[in-house]
């Protein structure tokens, strides 16, 4: 008699389709915050734009690290074994909770020698204004890690819709907030800094109350009394930290690359900018697919059906694969809408148009094997093949190769589209590989 699957197509859609709609939130609501400070002038959004860069590296790393807890989690919970699930919630909070702190605390205290070192040859009113976007966001930093922590959890449990109208409401407080401080203050960078701040500490104190209630397998009270259980941290962290690594190391690609196009001139950081946000916009719900996947490869493989694990990869990039070629097609046709009303300059624009088609035709062809598969791959505990091959392409392709399209053969910043095909290209083929091989399947995480 044939098994049945562990997951329903309704279960499945339960689970992908409120993580897939936060993350398009996200996106959009990022991008609606873009076009506002974007009314203020190209010095301030252009100051947002490199700040986020570094911002989104640090994010990336707690996020990771979060999704390395919830990866433990969802494989007790497919083991049945409540009682552990619930230790590893507790322990996957204190621990990045803890280092998002020691991270802001530096970030502050290092706040304008770092941000000289990074973007030294700026406008000097590009940098003014960044340091006053840095020290907000950087004070956020602990309430992202902590919603970050506590929404992994949730969605290790099943639990995708919870932190979705978190989102929904925490981005909605964002987007008015930043009109009223903009617009109705005339605060500039500094109001979109502080609406940012705010919404941030909404998610996480709603969320975590929202984690000490009885209803969810997993619950989790008393935070203070929290003490450090380090056997089960290393097992976080052994997730957690080459999923980090990996993250930062595209985010710190990313930043390095801002560097190379900073010294392009203001309309060429506005334009690599915009682009930046709608790629990210024509991507985002296809890695709400990825985030959903790690759910459910990690209960399979915490149940022992490996089997199982296969056949939803396989399933979920189809999936994915749909919603890109939607996504991209439906960014590349908003594009001159966007920019218009982002009240951008005539050569900024037409950069950014440029590079949004080439994204267009180019994306929907590698992009999914190059980033779906290897969210299962790390569900099932391959961290470490997934971060070589990951740091390796991309520090050869979208920087080495970048940097010299962009310095020496003049390409400007359609140079680093380029150098990012051929990563999406070489680690589409690498991971297309490993996966076929089932040498993932072989790793032991609890």
């Amino acid at each position: 008699m044939k098994q049945q699957h562990m997951f329903s197509n309704q279960m499945i859609a339960a689970i992908l389709v409120p993580v897939i709609l936060e993350q398009l939130l996200n996106s959009v609501m990022g991008t609606a915050d873009t076009m506002m400070v974007s009314n203020v002038g190209s010095a301030a959004i252009s100051a947002v734009s490199l700040v986020d860069s570094i911002n989104v590296l640090v994010i990336q790393a707690f996020s990771a690290l979060a999704a390395g807890g919830a990866i433990i989690c969802a494989q007790y919970i497919g083991q049945k074994n409540k009682e552990r699930a619930n230790e590893s919630a507790r322990q996957v909070l204190f621990i990045i909770t803890a280092i998002s702190i020691v991270v802001s605390l530096i970030c502050l205290i290092f706040q304008k020698p770092l941000l000289r070192v990074i973007f030294g040859s700026v406008e000097a009113e590009v940098m003014r204004a960044s340091e006053i976007y840095f020290f907000y966001t950087a004070l956020s930093f602990p309430f992202i890690a902590a919603y970050d922590a506590a929404a992994s959890i949730f969605r290790a449990q099943d639990n995708t819709k919870g932190p979705m109208i978190i989102s929904i409401i925490s981005n909605v407080m964002n987007i008015v907030g930043n009109a009223i401080m903009i617009w109705g203050f005339h605060m500039g960078v500094a109001g979109a800094a502080i609406a940012t701040l705010v919404s941030r500490i909404f998610c996480a104190v709603v969320v975590l109350i929202q984690l000490r209630k009885d209803r969810q397998p997993i619950v989790v009270r008393d935070y203070m009394k929290i003490r450090p259980n380090w056997s089960m941290i290393r097992k976080i962290l052994g997730i957690g930290i080459p999923s980090g690594v990996e993250n930062s190391m595209f985010q710190l690609g990313k930043l390095a690359i801002q560097s190379t196009v900073s010294t392009l001139g203001t309309a060429a950081i506005a334009a690599q900018a915009m682009t930046n946000i709608l790629e990210n916009l024509n991507g985002i719900a296809a890695i709400g697919v990825g985030i959903g996947l790690m759910t459910i490869v990690g209960q399979c493989m915490g149940a022992g059906r490996k089997d199982e694990a296969v056949y939803y990869i396989k399933k979920l990039c189809v999936i994915a694969e749909v919603i890109i070629i939607v996504s991209c097609l439906t960014v590349f046709a908003l594009t001159k809408p966007v920019t218009m009303l982002g009240g951008m300059e005539r050569v900024s624009a037409d950069m950014c148009f440029h590079m949004v088609m080439w994204i267009t035709i180019v994306k929907p062809f590698v992009w999914v094997l190059s980033f779906i598969p290897a969210y299962g791959l790390r569900a099932a505990g391959d961290v470490k093949f997934s971060m070589i091959t990951s740091c390796i392409t991309m520090w050869a392709c979208r920087f080495c190769l970048c940097v010299f399209l962009i310095r020496v053969m003049g390409f400007g910043p359609m140079g680093v589209w380029i150098g990012m095909f051929a990563d999406w290209t070489v680690r589409g083929i690498i991971f297309t590989w490993r996966f076929h091989s089932r040498r993932w399947l072989e790793h032991r995480v609890i």
